[in-house]
């Protein structure tokens, strides 16, 4: 890898995409690209640009085409900005059923954005729609940040979203 993409991935990114290629034979690097993308997302404060997308690639060993092909493909990852909270709430039948429209005209309300939209000062992004995020017994459910919150009522949602800086 050259010198130029080493200063792209933060140490901490290293570090991290490491933990995972450990957990893979090691002719398997490219089984841990969605985690290396993941961490470096998180080191660019919510999205991914083509600079850290290359970056990964190469500390991969993976064309930049098959990276590219990840980040477009999985809706947890994002190529544009995007407000630095990210907020997913399940839609999928089983929440709808236990009221995830509801979460969803709240948190619309409260944060005065649609879904797909960031809040004007940066802080908040709604995620357009998901449909399962694989916690149906706890519906409604909302992700935010990667940490799941189930059983959610509007007072609940207003909880989590005020205690987040």
């Amino acid at each position: 890898m050259s010198e130029i993409k080493e200063q792209v991935l933060t140490q901490h990114t290293i570090e991290e995409i490491d933990k995972w290629l450990k957990k893979y034979p090691e002719d398997r690097k490219q089984s841990a690209v969605l985690a290396a993308l993941r961490e470096a997302q998180h080191q660019n404060h919510g999205y991914l640009t083509t600079e850290l997308m290359d970056a990964v690639a190469d500390y991969l060993d993976m064309p930049k085409i098959a990276v590219y092909e990840v980040a477009s493909f999985y809706s947890m990852l994002e190529t544009e900005p995007v407000g630095r909270h990210s907020i997913s709430v399940c839609t999928n039948i089983s929440c709808m059923l236990m009221g995830s429209d509801e979460i969803v005209a709240h948190i619309e309300k409260k944060l005065g954005i649609k879904l797909g939209e960031s809040t004007k000062d940066g802080r908040f992004h709604m995620k357009c729609e998901e449909e399962c995020l694989a916690a149906c017994c706890g519906g409604p459910m909302m992700m935010v940040d990667h940490v799941y919150y189930e059983n959610l009522t509007p007072e609940k949602v207003d909880e989590i979203l005020d205690a987040l800086d």
